[in-house]
């Protein structure tokens, strides 16, 4: 009996390093599919408001054998669900001929994480452990800064952003909302809005820089992200289309024990969007629904996840 618990109180530990996750928890500070539609399109000057609902459920299976035939299978599943909130102020008068904008990004949310591991000798004998950790919260926040520029048809960005570690934290647990680190992020778009034909896409290119966790001595790799979208207008109010996104991390996670290992992690997503103009009043509000099936995974969890956002003039 001594030797079974034994046994598996060692499983349990090494449940945190059953799967090689890049990005710190497998969590990345650049969220992939959260631009996209319109990305470098002006806007009215004045407040503006963004809602945005994300559900994601994620999740990684691995197997690996022994020479002495032993095998080992790994799970790792990760759902959350978000609501984002992000007031905007877009001003009137021009910056380097720019229509200029701030933005403060927060969030509230809950997170689970399960993580099981199971080692079977080659007698056929099969001992695992598993652990589950789920928690609600609010997250870290996010300004961001952006100019765009319009030349008729052709729609161009710039932004700049950044994490501010603020959010729910623990080291010493897998479930968090906070990445207790500063994170720096900037990049640049294009939009092709044709009014007359209706067609839209649109693409935002940017780079990620992740100082150090000071809890763990942690440090998360420059990473590149693209969010990519196309849709056609069936009206003057109502599109479908496409949207994907590539996140592809450039260079190795640093941190205690991880020496040489190779902890860079990719994904890649696809799927369909619909977006709706309204009228509220004297303004249009608009409504996007869009949802992506993960596939290229490496070193991070895969599966689905969907938005469902409302922007709301002011």
């Amino acid at each position: 009996m001594k030797k079974t618990v034994s046994a598996l109180l060692c499983l349990a530990a090494a449940l945190p390093a059953a799967e090689a996750q890049a990005d710190e928890g497998g969590l990345s500070f650049w969220l992939p599919g959260q631009l996209g539609t319109f990305a470098a399109v002006a806007n009215d000057p004045a407040w503006s408001w963004t809602f945005s609902g994300y559900h994601a459920y994620a999740n990684s299976e691995t197997r690996s054998r022994n020479r002495r035939g032993r095998v080992t299978d790994t799970q790792l599943s990760t759902p959350s669900d978000t609501l984002f909130i992000a007031p905007t102020y877009t001003f009137a008068t021009p910056v380097a001929g720019a229509q200029a904008a701030i933005s403060l990004t927060g969030l509230y949310g809950r997170t689970d994480v399960y993580d099981s591991v199971a080692t079977t000798s080659a007698r056929g004998r099969t001992r695992s452990a598993s652990s589950d950790d789920r928690r609600d919260g609010f997250g870290d926040l996010y300004p961001m800064a952006t100019l765009k520029w319009n030349r008729g048809k052709h729609n161009y960005l710039a932004y700049a952003t950044m994490g501010v570690p603020v959010g729910a934290y623990d080291p010493n647990r897998a479930a968090n909302l906070g990445l207790n680190h500063w994170s720096y992020d900037a990049g640049g778009g294009y939009s092709y809005l044709n009014t007359a034909s209706g067609l839209e896409f649109s693409a935002v290119l940017g780079l990620t820089f992740n100082q150090k966790n000071p809890d763990t001595g942690y440090r998360n790799g420059t990473d590149a992200h693209l969010d990519v979208s196309l849709s056609q207008f069936l009206n003057e109010d109502f599109h479908i289309g496409l949207v994907g996104y590539a996140y592809h991390q450039l260079d190795n996670d640093t941190g205690p024990g991880l020496g040489r290992q190779d902890l860079k992690s990719r994904v890649a997503g696809l799927g369909p969007q619909i977006g709706y103009f309204f009228p509220v009043g004297k303004k249009k509000w608009y409504a996007n629904l869009k949802a992506y099936d993960e596939f290229d995974a490496k070193n991070r969890t895969a599966g689905w996840n969907a938005w469902l956002s409302l922007f709301v003039p002011i």
